[in-house]
């Protein structure tokens, strides 16, 4: 029983997803941070001072506090487009390895000029 637990743990899939939970977590806090600290001081001030509020989370209407939702969205805006960029960049690093693969094996791979060649000369020493 602890040798399956051990397997379990252990698995690639499992540390991959713990790894991934963890720099979730971390990414998450600095776009808080991106959004709390620096977008919502320098962009979104004058709009909150228009509004006579001095945090997005206060600002309400009729008693709905829509503040942290906006907060909320401009949070999954930032992180979306982030990884977008993330994902296409690791698609793209991936798909320049798979072409050196191909190059690489196009190299090695005789041509069948070359294959013919080399069954002549065989022909030739008999």
């Amino acid at each position: 029983m602890i040798k399956e637990l051990k397997e379990f743990l252990f698995k690639g899939n499992v540390l991959d997803l713990a790894v991934a939970v963890v720099m979730g977590a971390a990414f998450n806090a600095i776009i808080t941070s991106l959004v709390g600290d620096i977008i919502t001081p320098l962009i979104l001030n004058p709009a909150l001072k228009a509004a006579n509020v001095e945090n997005i989370a206060d600002l309400a209407w009729n008693g709905v506090k829509y503040g942290s939702f906006l907060s909320a969205i401009i949070n999954f805006l930032i992180i979306g487009t982030t990884l977008f960029f993330v994902v296409k960049a690791a698609n793209h690093a991936v798909s320049l390895g798979k072409k050196e693969e191909v190059v690489e094996e196009e190299e090695a791979a005789p041509t069948q000029e070359e294959l013919l060649a080399e069954i002549r000369d065989l022909l030739a020493n008999k």
